[in-house]
């Protein structure tokens, strides 16, 4: 694998994102399974998205055992692996894939553990499996080509930000473009392989020009609007892959700086999912960058006091995720005492990202700033500033820049 410079991880957020947007679609099946697989099938995706992960993979082995020819079961069981991966690793956030592809070489990535590495390869093995089987048997039919896009999409998504296999990733995805392409023009009805189908078409279409023109080279196609259209339309269907859709739109709407949107969206998911605090989490990052810090820290004050009533396993460096937000927060509102206090707090959390640490010692920055404190706002931008170029995080590099050669100010 190619060496990289900083960790694996920070680079593979920044600069491998497209991939791993992957994970937000076609982890769910419209198809046809065993009554009681279905069931327990929905009662497993909301065990996942309440961030139950246990109870998740649990349901999902009654599923594959009520129908052990159920692709979807399968499916879904290879991504609550997939997403525990990313959440031990502290990856799950929408902040962790805001940057843009700008290579195709391959990241060394951590191992993932070995037992949930077994039993996503058994159970995507065994998706695909039965989804080519399906494709064989009934080539025409849309879900066929649905169910083996999806497992593909999924495998894709494994490959790329768990291995950092990239270039394997992107032939896996091209794979499961074709597939869901072929199954729209079979069924334009087709909602779940429209999901898949326009999640592809937006990531193509945010490429930089070299990397997107590669990507018409091997098979994928754009379309941003047409890409967002999909996705939305899956959104609003009564169907299994509603949630999936929600969570990918929370993504591209606060990539595309459509605030208002990604927050109705999220307050949806809040309401379908009331056990997953990191959705909180996630208001109140998209309050920040809609400029409303007020309510950013209003949202942090109570979901930061029930988290000591949630005994549950944190994300990885998650104590300071949520610190560094409402220091965030106080220092937008003027609460600079407060600000320091919270920035000084998530410094100290442990596994807090180094990508995370460069825009904790900017936000130190600014705060010494706005006290008049210009030599030591300068110290905590250099710091920043080294940060970010060890982690190749653009953002902070660019800000940590911008204010050690002019003060910050409200």
């Amino acid at each position: 694998m190619t060496k990289t410079k900083g960790s694996g991880s920070m680079r593979l957020r920044r600069r491998h994102v497209a991939l791993a947007v992957v994970l937000l679609a076609a982890v769910s099946s419209a198809a046809a399974a065993n009554p009681r697989s279905a069931e327990l099938r929905r009662e497993a995706y909301n065990a996942a998205y309440n961030l139950n992960y246990q109870r998740a993979v649990d349901l999902f082995a009654e599923a594959i055992a009520a129908d052990p020819n159920d692709a979807a079961s399968y499916r879904g069981a290879a991504s609550v692996g997939w997403l525990r991966v990313l959440f031990l690793r502290g990856t799950v956030l929408v902040e962790d894939y805001l940057g843009h592809l700008k290579s195709t070489a391959d990241v060394k990535m951590p191992p993932p553990p070995p037992a949930i590495d077994t039993s996503f390869h058994q159970d995507i093995d065994r998706a695909i499996a039965l989804g080519e089987q399906m494709v064989d048997r009934r080539y025409n039919d849309a879900a066929s080509h649905y169910n083996l896009g999806a497992a593909l999409g999924i495998y894709a998504s494994w490959t790329g930000t768990v291995e950092g296999r990239i270039f394997g990733a992107m032939r896996l995805a091209r794979r499961a473009y074709s597939e869901s392409e072929m199954a729209l023009e079979l069924d334009p009805h087709e909602t779940a392989a429209g999901l898949v189908a326009g999640t592809y078409r937006y990531l193509v279409s945010t490429l930089p020009a070299a990397v997107r023109l590669m990507a018409y080279i091997v098979g994928f196609g754009g379309g941003k609007e047409q890409g967002i259209h999909l996705i939305e339309a899956a959104a609003r269907s009564n169907t299994e892959i509603q949630s999936e859709a929600r969570f990918a739109l929370v993504l591209i709407f606060n990539r595309e700086r459509r605030y208002d949107d990604a927050l109705v969206v999220i307050r949806q998911l809040e309401h379908a999912y009331p056990q997953n605090r990191l959705l909180v989490l996630e208001e109140a990052s998209t309050l920040l960058r809609a400029s409303r810090p007020v309510e950013a820290d209003r949202v942090l004050e109570e979901a930061m006091a029930r988290l000591a009533h949630d005994q549950r396993e944190r994300m990885r460096g998650e104590q300071g995720r949520w610190l560094f937000k409402r220091g965030v927060a106080r220092l937008r509102i003027g609460r600079l005492d407060g600000a320091r206090e919270d920035l000084k707090a998530a410094l100290a959390s442990p596994d807090v990202p180094g990508w995370v640490q460069a825009h904790i010692h900017v936000a130190l920055g600014q705060v010494a700033d706005l006290r008049g404190e210009r030599a030591a706002a300068q110290r905590e931008y250099k710091i920043a500033l080294a940060m970010a170029k060890s982690s190749s995080d653009d953002a902070a590099e660019r800000d940590a820049s911008k204010y050690l050669a002019r003060p910050y100010k409200q």
